[in-house]
This record gives C-alpha cells, sequence and structure tokens, in this order.
C-alpha cells in the first residue's frame, strides 16, 4: 500500500540557482586532491576566481560569471577547502593551503599566468598566491576586502568560533535560513538556493577559517607585492569598511574602482559591481599586456 504524501508545512522551492552557471566538475590534482571548479572555457585571458568566507564559488560568483565571460575572459572559480563541494581533509585549514590550491588548479588547467580575483576572504588567498608564486599570478583583483583582519571590532566574532562550529554541527540548514531571514531576506526560490550552497561547507573548516582570518595581517610585506594590482571598493560596507579598502590599495600602490553597496555588492548590486569589476581586471592588465608585447 502506498504511503499517503507528507503535506508540506510551508512553500517549497527546489534549491536551483538564479541564472545558467558555467560548466562545472571535479578536477584531480595530482599530490594534492579533487577540487569542485567552474571554468568558462574559451581563448580569453585567464581570470581565477576566489570566494569569500562561508561562501561557495557560485554563491559568491553568480552574478559576474556571464558579464566577465562578456568581457573577453576565460573564467575559473573553485570552491576553497571545506567550503562549499571543496576538498575536505583531516589538515587544518589555512589561507596559506587555499593560495596553494589555487594556483595548482590554475596549473593543472594550464592556464599561465592568471589575474586572481579575490572578494573578503579571497583577497588575503590572492595576496598569498601573488607572494608565494608570482611566477603563476599575474595581477590581483581585491573585491570588498582588507589587508588586516585582527581589528578590535572583529575580535568577538572570531573568539566566536567554537559556537559557531558547533551550531553549524547540530543544525545547519537551519542556522543558515534563520540567519538570512535576520538580514532581510525572506523564504523564498533565491535564498533556498543561498541556504542549499551554505549548507555544503564543513562547520569545522568554517569555524577554523574564521580563526584563520582573524590572524590575517598582510600588512608588514604587502608593499614588497610587485604585481600589478586593483582594489573594487564597497562603498557602503560595515563588514569590511571603505577606510580598510583604501588602506590596503595604498599599501598596494593599487587603483581604487567603486561600487555600489554593502559587503554584498556582488549579488545585490550586481550591475554596478560588474562595471567596477571589469574596469579593474582591464587596469591590471594594461601592464601586463604591455609587458608580453615589449
Amino acid at each position: 500500500m502506498p504511503l499517503p504524501l507528507r503535506r508540506a508545512s510551508s512553500p517549497r522551492w527546489a534549491p536551483e540557482p538564479p541564472v545558467p552557471l558555467p560548466p562545472g566538475g571535479i578536477v584531480h590534482v595530482p599530490g594534492r586532491g579533487e577540487f569542485f571548479v567552474r571554468d568558462t572555457g574559451g581563448p580569453g585571458t585567464p581570470l581565477l576566481l576566489l570566494h569569500g568566507w562561508t561562501a561557495s564559488a557560485d554563491l559568491n560568483w553568480f552574478a559576474q560569471y556571464e558579464a566577465l565571460r562578456a568581457a573577453g575572459h576565460r573564467v575559473v572559480a573553485l570552491d576553497h577547502r571545506g567550503h562549499g563541494r571543496g576538498l575536505r581533509t583531516y589538515v587544518d585549514f589555512t589561507l596559506e593551503d587555499c593560495a596553494d590550491d589555487a594556483v595548482a588548479v590554475a596549473e593543472h588547467l594550464r592556464l599561465g599566468p592568471v589575474t586572481a580575483v579575490g572578494y573578503s576572504m579571497g583577497g588575503p588567498v590572492a595576496l598569498l598566491a601573488a607572494r608565494r608564486r608570482r611566477d603563476a599570478v599575474s595581477g590581483v583583483v581585491l573585491c570588498a576586502t582588507s589587508s588586516n583582519w585582527r581589528a578590535l571590532r572583529l575580535r568577538g566574532l572570531w573568539y566566536s568560533m567554537s559556537s559557531l562550529r558547533l551550531a553549524l554541527g547540530v543544525a545547519p540548514y537551519g542556522l543558515w535560513r534563520g540567519g538570512l531571514r535576520a538580514v532581510g531576506l525572506p523564504d523564498g526560490p533565491q535564498t533556498t538556493w543561498v541556504a542549499s550552497e551554505l549548507v555544503r561547507g564543513s562547520s569545522r573548516d568554517i569555524a577554523e577559517a574564521g580563526r584563520e582570518l582573524g590572524r590575517f595581517d598582510a600588512r608588514p610585506w604587502l608593499g614588497e607585492l610587485d604585481v600589478p594590482a586593483a582594489v573594487v571598493l564597497t562603498r557602503d560596507d560595515h563588514a569590511v569598511p571603505p577606510r580598510w579598502q583604501r588602506a590596503l590599495a595604498s599599501g598596494l600602490g593599487a587603483a581604487v574602482f567603486e561600487s555600489p553597496g554593502d559587503h554584498f555588492a556582488a549579488a545585490k548590486e550586481a550591475e554596478g559591481f560588474n562595471r567596477a569589476l571589469i574596469d579593474a581586471v582591464r587596469h591590471v592588465a594594461a601592464p601586463v599586456a604591455a609587458a608580453a608585447a615589449a
């Protein structure tokens, strides 16, 4: 006898992305592991997109993939270890490992030197990749990020990582949905997809990533980087204040391209953010192209 269908107590939506996404799949890098990668393919100049804390590549960059492809780029994005569909390992999370993962994926795909585009936590990953493997990184574009994450105002957040790990381990879906509602994003098709991406992450690695980010301070070596750089500044950002973003640009000698919106501008203010991002990428690519032609 067939079982009766369970009546839904609230509307249900399939966790589908709001836009078509580039082809994605597992890339096996010998000696390092398997990584989930989006890749638009094509002959365009390569961009390596590095997402922010707690997110996945799709969640961070879904509104940028097509715009960057249409601007003439081959766009490659990976999920960082412990985030999204990213690598799971017994090794403790470090930003240095994320940087080495990104470079290893780019080399495995034979992209040649890439422009590393980092958002929020992806900014430190991009900086570390440029510092550790200057031969593999031709430029950096740093969005909604900072060179120093040790600020007093963030210390309480980093100290709460043990509690976050416990909560994510016990009730990850409920925690993420509750958080989305708290910031004014009611249940609906898009937030269902957002929650489904957030819940993919490892509670252990996300908590450790938060601690690692709280220890990051590139200021002692920032001026040593000789890589072309640009900063996409999110004007109304309260998570990473604009003055922090300007300090990063000053330390690098980087040009600043302003975007409307807060820390979630890549999704919420996609049109304005994409204009600033494409201009920043072009600015970084210009000296690289000139050097290649010389």
